[in-house]
């Protein structure tokens, strides 16, 4: 018996075939059309050469890092593991509309199926298999509602690697769940700051009972991967090549809003903490705005450089009927909308490149707000060239709000939506109810829903 296909007009979702797991990773670097700045060395302050970040990082990042190839293949070992979940669906949020009362449509990519329940797991299969390729046996890295970390500790577990976790002390405390499920995964975890390392006691010291933050966790985690025996570090967010690996999420939802019967989003929304999430579902979004040809597979862009650093009219660049992308970030952790586009260090202690980004700057301890993943003191140096552009647009959401927008998303649709994905909620129903009329006829809205909260409840229960 054959089965009959739903129409486009009454789907509910979209998943697409494995067949149809994209190939490559999609490089926004090889499209800006001014120069991305370049890293620099924290000593010299001189451009950072790959060779210099190869102490940290596993050399095929180090290369992805630097590329300018507007295509890099996934490795079929990566894919491999990527087909356990992906491709993620895309819903359409009809129960949404209604209760916004609404004329736009409203989708949202669904992050929250990988085995971890967020998108980070496409970053760290990625980052262990190329550790694995360099022959390295152990990682570092820091975690903040603890995603990042139970997501690497899921990932090195296929390629035999060992992985040490610290986690921001005010995360470690109200999410206890996270840090049994990195331990499920075989991490080993510690609350950030620590008395494990010289970076961590430093700060003890100056603040016995600080909540910690995602810029004291990276510090301590670089310092034992440096010092450590045949370790590297593993970063969730901000770095060039973690922007990379997530992008196959927007790549995902064109081909699925096609499915819909839709030429594409007019507004799309993602939440905004260190930026891999808002990267991978807006950049290949963006990148075919730049060239017309990124979500064909077409080839490089022709668009024009320009060198002046000042901040430009994006209708230069983007050809017309470009979406709007709006980056939604926490109240507390305003980086892209009050932070200075400046050289900083992603860390606490200083050891990290210095890093063109908008930030708060690097002493800057967030409020131990329930949304731990957008607790982090900049902003990728991608995105926030994309803002500098003009490419990105930025808005703040209140914890109370996104909470509320939380709610009321779970009582509509289902998910239980993470603290962090509440932000790009609130900020999409926000300009869903700006469209009354005759439903369906209005604007197209794509949301990252960029993880689930299940383990998030006792936050939730504070908001009910």
């Amino acid at each position: 018996m054959t089965a009959q296909a739903t129409p486009a007009n009454e789907m509910t979702k979209a998943i697409l075939p494995d067949s149809a797991l994209p190939t490559h990773w999609y490089n926004l670097a090889a499209d800006f059309p001014e120069p991305l700045p370049p890293h620099l060395h924290p000593g010299t302050r001189k451009p950072l050469k790959p060779e210099e970040m190869e102490p940290i990082f596993a050399s095929g990042l180090v290369e992805q890092e630097f590329s300018t190839d507007r295509w890099i293949e996934i490795p079929e070992p990566i894919r491999e593991i990527y087909r356990l979940w992906r491709p993620a669906p895309l819903a359409r949020a009809r129960r949404l509309e209604k209760e916004l009362g609404t004329s736009a449509r409203i989708y949202y990519k669904n992050e929250s199926v990988s085995p971890i329940g967020s998108h980070k797991p496409n970053t760290s299969v990625a980052q262990a298999y190329y550790n694995k390729l360099d022959g390295i046996s152990n990682l570092t890295t820091e975690t903040g509602a603890g995603q990042w970390g139970a997501s690497l500790s899921f990932a090195a577990g296929f390629f035999g690697l060992g992985v040490e976790v610290w986690q921001v002390r005010a995360s470690y405390d109200s999410k206890p769940y996270r840090r049994m499920l990195m331990e499920v995964y075989g991490g080993s975890v510690h609350p950030s700051p620590s008395n494990l390392t010289e970076a961590g006691r430093a700060m003890l010291e100056k603040d016995p009972d600080t909540p910690g933050s995602l810029g004291m966790a990276v510090s301590e985690a670089i310092e034992v991967a440096v010092k450590g025996d045949n370790s590297r570090y593993a970063l969730g967010s901000v770095l060039n090549h973690v922007m990379l690996h997530q992008t196959i999420i927007g790549q995902e939802a064109a081909a699925q809003l096609a499915m819909f019967g839709e030429s594409g989003p007019d507004v799309v929304v993602g939440c905004a903490g260190g930026g891999s999430n808002l990267a991978g579902l807006t950049f290949p979004f963006i990148g075919h705005s730049l060239t017309g040809s990124v979500l064909d597979d077409g080839g490089r862009s022709s668009s024009p450089t320009d060198r002046s650093g000042t901040r430009r009219d994006p209708s230069e660049f983007l050809r017309d009927g470009a979406p709007r992308i709006v980056a939604a970030e926490p109240a507390k952790c305003p980086s892209l909308t009050e932070g200075e586009y400046r050289y900083d260090h992603g860390d606490v202690a200083g050891l990290t490149p210095l890093l063109k980004m908008h930030t708060l700057g690097q002493d800057f301890v967030p409020d131990p707000i329930h949304a731990g993943g957008l607790r982090y003191h900049a902003m990728a140096p991608m995105v926030s060239h994309a803002v500098e552009l003009g490419l990105m647009e930025t808005t703040t959401v209140e914890q109370e709000d996104a909470f509320a927008a939380g709610v009321r998303f779970a009582r509509c649709e289902g998910t239980v939506p993470a603290p962090e994905s509440n932000h790009a909620i609130a900020a999409a129903c926000v300009e869903a109810e700006k469209h009354k009329g005759e439903p369906g006829t209005g604007p197209v809205i794509l949301i990252g829903l960029s993880g689930n909260g299940f383990l998030d409840l006792p936050a939730y229960s504070q908001f009910l």
